[in-house]
C-alpha cells in the first residue's frame, strides 16, 4: 500500500487550485451513507485550502426533494439516478459528475450480542423471522436500504412477518436502535454501521441478494466558488479517497 503522506501530497497540486482565492464556504449535501467519507477528508481539504466546509446530510429522496423546492449547495453526492435527473432540472453541472464509491447492505447487533447466522438466504430468512424487533430505513423515507429491503422481503415471501416488528428508521444510523435496546437486528448499508460505536458488524447479507448502492458527486449549477468546489468533488475522487472508503466499508466504483 502506498504510504499515505505520499498518496495526500499528490492531491496537492490540485487542491492548489482553490488556495489562490479568498477562502469560501460550501455546503456539501450528501446520502447519509457517504457522509463518513466526506467528514474524513474535509479537515485536510479545509486546512490545505483554507475554505470551510458546511456537511448536511439526508435520504437520497430527501436531498432530491430539498434542492428541487430550491435548497441552495455547492456540492452533492446521490446516485447516478439522482444526478441525472437534478442535472435535467438545471440543478448540477452534468460534465462534474463523477462516480465515487458503492457499498453493500450489511447485518448488525448490539456489541457483545449473539451474532446470527446470515451466511446463506436461507439462514438470513430464518434469522429476520427469528428476531423480536429488526430495524431498517422507513421506504418512504427514500433511503436507498429501505426502497430495496421493503422489497426484498416482498420476494422472500416474509414482508408481513418483517412489517408486524419493524422498527421503521426515517433517517440517520439505523445501527443506533440495536445500540439502544429497541431493535435485535439492524439492516443498513455497512458504512453507516461502521460510524455507529456500541453496534457490531455481523456481515454482508448473502451475495444472491446483496445490493449494492453506487454513490456519485456533481457540483451545482449555482455554486458560489465553483473552482473550490469541484476541487473537494476532485478530492472525494482521488487515490486519497480510495483508504479513506476502505476504512469506512466502502469500495470503489
Amino acid at each position: 500500500m502506498r504510504n499515505l503522506r505520499t498518496i495526500i501530497a499528490s492531491t496537492l497540486a490540485l487542491l492548489a487550485l482553490c488556495s489562490s482565492v479568498s477562502a469560501a464556504e460550501l455546503k456539501v449535501l450528501t446520502a447519509g451513507a457517504f457522509k463518513p467519507v466526506v467528514a474524513a477528508l474535509a479537515p485536510a481539504f479545509e486546512q490545505r485550502t483554507g475554505h470551510r466546509l458546511v456537511i448536511d446530510n439526508d435520504t437520497a429522496g430527501a436531498l432530491q426533494r430539498r434542492i428541487g423546492d430550491g435548497e441552495a449547495f455547492d456540492v452533492v453526492v446521490l446516485t447516478p439516478a439522482a444526478l441525472d435527473q437534478l442535472a435535467k432540472a438545471g440543478k448540477v453541472d452534468a460534465a462534474t459528475s463523477a462516480r465515487l464509491a458503492r457499498v453493500g447492505i450489511g447485518v448488525a447487533v448490539k456489541e457483545g450480542a449473539p451474532a446470527p447466522d446470515i451466511g446463506s438466504v436461507a439462514a438470513f430468512r430464518q434469522a429476520l423471522l427469528a428476531a423480536r424487533a429488526v430495524a431498517y430505513i422507513d421506504p418512504a423515507a427514500g433511503g436507498s436500504s429501505g426502497v430495496y429491503l421493503s422489497q426484498l422481503f416482498a420476494t422472500m415471501g416474509i414482508a408481513p412477518q418483517i412489517q408486524a416488528k419493524a422498527v421503521l428508521v426515517p433517517g440517520g444510523l439505523v445501527a443506533q436502535r440495536v445500540v439502544d435496546g429497541r431493535a435485535d437486528i439492524a439492516i443498513h448499508q455497512i458504512s453507516e454501521i461502521l460510524a455507529v460505536p456500541g453496534a457490531a458488524l455481523v456481515g454482508p447479507i448473502p451475495a444472491e441478494i446483496q445490493n449494492y448502492t453506487v454513490y456519485a458527486g456533481a457540483v451545482a449549477v449555482a455554486a458560489r466558488d465553483p473552482a473550490a468546489a469541484r476541487a473537494f468533488l476532485a478530492l472525494l475522487g482521488s487515490p486519497e479517497a480510495r483508504e479513506v472508503l476502505r476504512q469506512k466499508g466502502m469500495e470503489g466504483p
